[in-house]
């Protein structure tokens, strides 16, 4: 994840700090040194490092830190609320226009993801707002933009608005506003034109659809891998269009986070949403106060929650505890977790969203390989009903039929349904113990 290295440094020097009855000004000296080096490592722009020292320092020797009773807790307590304030303060909501259709025009240069985040945000309005959405493909110029517009809304199952590149794009979005309030769509993503670098008839064009669209809101898609780059490009756009907010891309990828630190001190635009992958969910609202935590180490259990309600059925919840419960548990039903799991994102990324778990040994290491869970599913894939439903049927030679078929060892198998069984008698003994003790964690059979 982005913010590694800085997450690490900031850790580091706080963990000294941490649990200090008394600070000294040359404590909080000291603290902010590292804290000074950690965000320019980080690409963070040199005016906002300056800034945000001389606000946490002053806060940190004064007296509400002097003064209470856990100095040490108190100062990383204004660290956390000086980087939540410095990525934005709260989250910055989407416009929801009161004539609908809502407008947004989505602007940046080539390269920075621009086309697959319109299909992304569209995706998100429809899952999480219930919103109905229109793709207008407006980039004429690029050859495979409107095809690429076009292969992202079959893939999502969204209509897309497009005139060919024969049209004027500012003809597209004036036909394509037309057709969203004929049709009643609520939000209309127009995917307008990059350049390799900024130039005038780019700035042109996208004031000429400005005008006319008359947006609700303009969101400038940057790479967050281009560091400080990409804190130049928004500046540039923003002066130039008046962007309302900036959706930043891979921020999944090794980088340094330097552009999600600066951009909103920069440009005083907030970060409207941040590209975590690959796939077309991986598209998340930034909540600024979540991110300062994770940076700090502190885990960002709200995030976790919300993709677990996304991705995990209710119903079917509560029917597998009620199969836990009874110890009617079967491979179909753990096949059945498994692909929720799988829905929720990679899992060495959700366990770093758990408070803590930047102390958990050889966490940062952790990559849970997406072949072993593929082997878990062939393997339960190639037995039959009878065998995933009464796996002590399960003799040498089902074994080997079942490695065979699933593509594995029979040590795999083997593992499998050694795991399965433990993790069967740890479900009879907490169903038992009803809270009493604690008992030893099971490890996932893919890890």
């Amino acid at each position: 994840m982005a913010f590694e290295g800085l997450a690490d440094r900031l850790q580091g020097t706080i963990q000294k700090i941490r649990g200090k009855g008394k600070i000294s000004e040359a404590d909080v000296k000291e603290m902010m040194r590292e804290v000074r080096l950690a965000l320019l490592e980080a690409d963070v722009n040199f005016k906002v490092v300056k800034q945000f020292v001389k606000k946490v320092s002053e806060r940190a020797v004064g007296q509400e830190v002097m003064k209470s009773l856990t100095p040490g807790q108190q100062v990383i307590k204004v660290v956390k609320e000086e980087l939540t304030e410095l990525m934005g303060g709260e989250q910055s909501q989407i416009a929801v226009s009161k004539r609908p259709p809502t407008i947004i025009m989505m602007v940046g240069l080539q390269g920075a993801g621009k086309t697959t985040t319109t299909g992304k945000l569209a995706n998100l309005l429809r899952k999480k707002h219930n919103r109905k959405p229109l793709l207008v493909a407006a980039d004429i110029y690029r050859p495979a933009a409107i095809k690429q517009l076009e292969t992202v809304g079959k893939q999502l199952d969204l209509p897309v608005f497009s005139l060919g590149d024969q049209v004027s794009p500012v003809e597209i979005a004036k036909q394509a506003i037309e057709k969203a309030k004929e049709e009643h769509h609520d939000y209309v993503l127009i995917d307008t034109a990059g350049r390799l670098h900024i130039d005038e008839n780019l700035m042109g064009e996208l004031k000429d659809i400005k005008e006319l669209s008359n947006p609700d809101e303009i969101f400038l898609v940057v790479d967050a891998m281009t560091g400080q780059d990409a804190v130049n490009v928004a500046e540039s756009f923003n002066e130039a269009l008046g962007i309302s907010g900036v959706v930043l891309t891979k921020l999944d990828g090794d980088t340094r986070g330097g552009a999600a630190l600066s951009i909103r001190s920069v440009t005083e635009k907030p970060i409207k949403f941040v590209g975590m992958g690959e796939k077309m969910d991986a598209l998340e609202a930034f909540h600024p106060e979540r991110m300062a935590s994770r940076i700090l180490g502190m885990g960002d259990v709200l995030s976790l929650i919300e993709k677990a309600q996304a991705n995990v059925d209710e119903e079917k919840a509560k029917e597998l505890e009620q199969k836990m419960r009874t110890m009617s548990f079967t491979f179909d039903d753990f096949l059945e977790q498994l692909g929720q799991v799988k829905q929720m994102g990679p899992l060495d990324e959700l366990l770093k969203m758990m408070p803590g778990a930047n102390k958990m040994k050889g966490l940062d290491k952790l990559q849970v390989d997406d072949k072993q869970i593929v082997h878990v599913e062939a393997i339960i894939q190639s037995m039959s009903k009878k065998e995933k439903t009464n796996p002590e049927v399960i003799n040498a030679s089902r074994r080997k039929r079942i490695a065979k078929g699933s593509g594995t060892s029979i040590q795999e198998v083997n593992r499998l349904l050694k795991q399965f069984e433990d993790m069967k008698k740890m479900m009879k003994q907490m169903s038992g113990m009803q809270g009493k003790g604690k008992k030893k964690g099971m490890k996932f059979p893919f890890m």
